[in-house]
């Protein structure tokens, strides 16, 4: 069964598309047929990538005039596929405002891809019509969350709004897991990190991801780090964060609220 995972964090510079863009990949290089949906009309992981689409494209998908079969592109990445953004959705809370259930049309969708392995679906960095249809639409969350103290707020926030999306949207909508990233040195984020497990246990992940140059560097070379930098540390930790996803008997799968 494809494991379909929405990479969501309602606040902004948390690491969401870098995680996106890096676990993908990472899981592409075991073999796995890994497809990223860019549902950000910023389009950061699509240019990531270099696979653009300057067209209507996923607007026109969830408006029913268009399949999103048809929009998978190859990316640079062996085994990793690529529906790029269209910046047209910056218009999409407008054009289905007039839907009946506009929350569930991008499920349906969802349905008819190709096979994959895995389909990650990177979000807008705010929890508006896009976030929550990909929320409806996936099996999973996965939370990236940086070490800086008012993320924690945050973070539960959003695990009370996945609380109430499976309450009554998606019964089937489970906790990933929540991957800390932009680790440095610090004691700021030594008690972060701390306060995080302290308060949600076993749904961080044990793999955590530092900040690195290297990743900062990919992107403007349209690769993710375990290509641009494959040896590096911040390749090696995202690979990490890959086998701790593709195992989910390693933490506690069923979300709770905060």
């Amino acid at each position: 069964m494809t494991r379909t995972i929405a990479v969501l964090n309602q606040k902004g510079g948390s690491a969401k598309t870098t995680t996106s863009v890096n676990v993908a990949a990472a899981l592409a290089e075991t073999g796995a047929a890994v497809l990223l949906v860019d549902l950000d009309p910023q389009g950061s992981a699509s240019t990531w990538l270099g696979v653009a689409d300057g067209s209507r494209g996923l607007l026109d998908v969830l408006l029913g005039q268009a399949a999103i079969g048809d929009l998978v592109r190859p990316s640079p990445i062996v085994n990793l596929s690529v529906v790029p953004a269209s910046p047209w959705l910056v218009g999409a809370e407008r054009a289905l405002a007039s839907e009946v259930g506009a929350e569930t049309l991008f499920r349906g969708h969802l349905t008819k891809l190709p096979p994959f392995e895995y389909v990650f679906v990177d979000c807008p960095p705010t929890l508006g019509l896009l976030g929550v249809q990909a929320l409806v639409g996936c099996r999973e969350l996965l939370v990236p969350v940086t070490v800086d103290p008012m993320a924690l707020s945050g973070l539960a926030a959003l695990l009370n709004t996945l609380g109430h999306v499976r309450a009554r949207l998606n019964k089937q909508l489970a906790l990933a897991g929540i991957v800390v990233c932009r680790v440095t040195p610090t004691r700021v984020s030594t008690e972060v990190l701390e306060l995080l497990r302290k308060r949600f246990g076993r749904a961080v992940f044990r793999a955590i991801v530092h900040e690195a140059v290297r990743l900062t560097e990919a992107p403007s070379h349209h690769q993710p780090v375990t290509t641009y930098a494959p040896v590096s540390r911040a390749a090696a930790e995202y690979r990490a964060v890959a086998r701790e996803l593709s195992n989910p008997g390693s933490r506690t799968r069923t979300p709770k609220r905060a």
